[in-house]
């Protein structure tokens, strides 16, 4: 019987694990498995692969080894980052500004501080998915202490103009936090330049492995521990480091971010040769975000008189893997937050397939996701209650 094949374009999700990245997990695994807090040699070898990968995150970033504090993920980081700075500066205000459209890891850490007693302004985007910089000037107060928004969006892949953010919270004297769990490795991001004072990331999402993340804290900014035990993480996030996967995510994020320009050449090279083959294919289908001030990795697209969950289970069938949404939120029944902040309707949200690409990705791969592809969705539109009329999305 003829193997099936696999085709994953959930890389918004997760990512494959890189080659080098694992063969010096491996090496950390079997050979450096000290603790890295212990004082005999077993246990300074694995400090120092420690503090290598941490000079590796630093210099991705543009920051310094002593800012970043690794974490578990993205999640992790951006409920440290909110919540700690918030409760640690509560002396100065109690306003937060975020935007409608953030990782639910950000709006639940917002939703909680709320409870405590904190005001969250939630700023709304435009229809490509930007936040609307002229409300977050009018929202900002003598009580605002913390804004966070994201530096792209995991869904539809729209960037968002996080210089100027963080110049506006600069001027008022307000800290800046961005989530760059997506954009890490696909945009140059250097934390000094952009006027960043925090910023999360998680190394699963550039080819690193998983249960492994980063936070950067600019020197001076206070922050809440974590975690209090231990003097790990500068006393900070208390616990015994996994340093292989720490390891990992350094040189993980050393391959992604010294690459990035050859990178996204080939992500939207691919990117438009799968919305041009889907649009002279399939008609009634639309493209989510910000035609050019997105990821290049990114593709959300609606086809129209087709349920989105439908598409992506036969497809599943077929050994194609995608996305309906965010990976946290796909066990959810309900409309995507983000789209519906976008201006779109609840049935263009039900039909919307996220597809997301990787460096792994081919032509050939393409081919034969299009090909299965315009099969199923016209299979659904022929048993759908909604007339389909024939009209080409724009690339």
């Amino acid at each position: 019987m003829e193997k099936q094949k696999v085709v994953y374009l959930d890389n918004a999700a997760t990512t494959q694990l890189s080659t080098e990245a694992y063969k010096e997990m491996l090496e950390a695994y079997n050979s450096v498995y000290g603790n890295a807090s212990a004082l005999y040699k077993l246990g300074r070898d694995a400090d120092e692969l420690l503090a290598k990968a941490r000079q590796r995150v630093a210099k991705a970033i543009g920051a310094s080894p002593s800012e970043i504090f690794f974490t578990s993920g993205g999640t992790e980081a951006n409920n440290w980052a909110i919540k700690g700075i918030a409760r640690a500066n509560r002396d100065k205000g109690n306003h937060i500004i975020t935007s409608v459209i953030e990782h639910p890891s950000v709006l639940e850490s917002c939703k909680a501080l709320e409870r405590e007693g904190f005001k969250v302004t939630y700023i709304p985007v435009d229809e490509f998915g930007v936040i609307k910089y002229s409300e977050i000037v009018k929202a900002i107060g003598p009580d605002t202490i913390l804004i966070s928004i994201m530096s792209a969006n995991n869904e539809v892949g729209t960037i968002q103009p996080i210089k100027a953010i963080a110049e506006l919270a600069k001027a008022n004297k307000v800290i800046f936090h961005t989530d760059a769990v997506q954009a890490i490795g696909a945009i140059d991001i250097n934390v000094k330049d952009i006027g960043i004072d925090a910023l999360s990331l998680s190394g699963h999402k550039f080819y690193g492995p998983k249960g492994v993340g980063a936070l950067y804290v600019k020197k001076g900014v206070k922050i809440d521990n974590l975690i209090d035990g231990g003097k790990q993480e500068r006393g900070k996030r208390a616990g015994t480091e996994n340093v292989p996967a720490i390891v990992g995510m350094g040189k993980a994020i050393e391959e992604i971010t010294e690459n990035i320009e050859e990178n996204n050449k080939q992500l939207r090279s691919i990117r438009r040769y799968f919305l041009k083959q889907i649009s002279d294919l399939i008609h009634n289908i639309s493209l989510n975000g910000h035609p050019t001030q997105r990821l290049q990795n990114n593709a959300s697209v609606a086809f129209e008189g087709a349920e989105g969950e439908a598409i992506l289970m036969m497809l599943d069938r077929e050994g194609i893997y995608v996305s309906t949404g965010s990976a946290c939120a796909s066990g959810s029944l309900e409309p995507s937050h983000v789209l519906l902040a976008m201006g779109k309707d609840i049935e263009t949200a039900a039909s919307t397939v996220r597809f997301t690409f990787s460096k792994f990705t081919t032509k050939e791969d393409i081919d034969y996701v299009v090909a299965k592809l315009k099969k199923i969705v016209k299979k659904l539109r022929s048993i759908s209650a909604i007339r389909i009329y024939k009209n080409k999305v724009e690339i």
